[in-house]
């Protein structure tokens, strides 16, 4: 069976049993925007813990995630299953609930604790029927985004920045009574993990991930988790390369642009967190000469420390950190070595700096694009920049020459045979063949050694 047949067998054994089975939360706004969710929660709502557990027995092998709180699943299906439960918060941390089992409690109840009118929306599984008591239905058709109880959800901090994505997600506004909430909460309890998985919902499935950062910047809910964004706002850049505005508006236009292509990327998070982060050493770089001129000389490699501590505070994974931080260390060079006019050499050597030459290549697009510029003046560089990316992984699918090869020619290992190896490997960069290569180096390790 499928996961909704399933839960069609599910609905019609509770509802035998005198109770009522529901499709809740995400799966039924995204039913009614014509998306596609694959997460299909369940409510069971009219029947004890134990004569679910008898049904879900009868149907497969059942699985208790958190038989406390009431959610269960079947091994072998995707269906979160759970029963009704009232939460009462008792710290500021999003473990800090206490959580009371209610079967009984009734949908109105049930989907009071829930953080918007959008997701406490209900479907009876077996008659479709829509149970919406507070209006998600029309906020829906509004394209806005609003709080339920707003006591209850000041009580989880983290729903702020789930505001954020959401309605970046589905290009929807906060309606402002939810954004004044949203203002007068403090997040300093939530874990980094948890501002991460926003985050990275916010970049990998909004069409326009700025407004994740727009709608926080307009709950003044940057400082504490996204300072260095922050400091982005209102710093000038020269008008005749960056006519959009300052560098704010420069990186939420780059961070959209980058949305575009991140299906293209090897490492789409990694991608889009470097548009994120790519002018991030600007604020501290930019001089205003005395004849008004502006420039942000270095602000690339000032912008690598700078998007540590960024980084740093959010997430622990290293891979994903160096990458970014590489992006953004080398995201000027490739467009500027085309400009110079400069030598294969120059671009295998950017290149080979690279943790993922396509992704920078990608970065550098999205950079130019988030300057305004006409995309159809940025085809040849681009046409170019290709050209020289499939030159020097021809270049790198060449065997390279190894330490057996000087070992064959007869030296000994040492510490010299790193500098020659990095020697011969300068020779391929410059497109020199392996014999040349072998030759030189060999011939180079023996004055290394003499």
């Amino acid at each position: 069976m499928t996961d909704l047949e399933t839960a069609r067998v599910l609905a019609q054994k509770v509802y035998e049993a005198g109770g009522t089975a529901y499709y809740v939360g995400g799966y039924v706004r995204d039913l009614l925007l014509g998306r596609e969710n694959k997460d299909i929660d369940i409510e069971v709502h009219g029947i004890t813990p134990e004569t679910l557990t008898e049904i879900l027995s009868a149907i497969g092998e059942p699985t208790a995630f958190g038989e406390s709180f009431g959610i269960f699943g079947l091994r072998h299906c995707h269906l979160d299953i759970a029963m009704p439960r009232s939460e009462q918060a008792t710290g500021p941390g999003h473990k800090d609930f206490l959580c009371k089992l209610d079967p009984f409690i009734g949908t109105y109840q049930a989907a009071l604790r829930r953080d918007f009118t959008v997701n406490a929306m209900m479907q009876d599984i077996l008659t479709g029927e829509i149970v919406d008591h507070f209006g998600g239905r029309q906020d829906l058709r509004d394209r806005v985004i609003r709080h339920m109880d707003a006591g209850r959800f000041a009580e989880d901090p983290l729903r702020v920045l789930r505001g954020a994505q959401f309605a970046a997600r589905f290009g929807f506004r906060i309606a402002p009574e939810t954004a004044k909430v949203c203002r007068q909460m403090d997040l300093s309890s939530l874990a980094p993990e948890r501002i991460f998985g926003e985050l990275e919902k916010a970049l990998l499935k909004a069409e326009r991930p700025s407004v994740f950062f727009t709608e926080l910047r307009q709950m003044e809910q940057l400082d504490l988790w996204f300072p260095e964004l922050k400091a982005l706002i209102g710093v000038p850049q020269p008008p005749e390369y960056h006519p959009e505005g300052d560098i704010w508006t420069h990186t939420m236009l780059v961070t959209d642009q980058a949305a575009a292509l991140r299906d293209q990327a090897v490492n789409p998070v990694g991608l889009m967190l470097a548009a994120l982060c790519h002018d991030l050493g600007k604020p501290a770089t930019t001089k205003i000469e005395e004849d008004g001129r502006l420039h942000a000389f270095g602000h690339d490699q000032a912008g690598v420390a700078v998007a540590e501590a960024f980084l740093s505070r959010i997430t622990h994974e290293k891979k994903l950190k160096h990458y970014v931080k590489n992006m953004v260390e080398l995201h000027m060079l490739p467009n500027m070595i085309v400009a110079q006019h400069a030598g294969k050499k120059s671009f295998n050597k950017v290149f080979d700096r690279s943790v993922c030459p396509s992704d920078l290549l990608l970065l550098c697009k999205a950079d130019l694009y988030g300057s305004m510029a006409p995309p159809e003046t940025y085809a040849p560089t681009e046409a170019l920049l290709r050209e020289r990316l499939a030159e020097y992984e021809a270049v790198m699918a060449e065997p390279f020459v190894t330490g057996a090869d000087l070992i064959n020619a007869g030296f000994q290992p040492g510490t010299a045979f790193h500098d020659a190896l990095r020697y011969a490997h300068q020779l391929q960069l410059s497109g020199v063949d392996r014999k040349s290569t072998v030759s030189q180096t060999l011939s180079y390790l023996r004055r290394l050694q003499n």
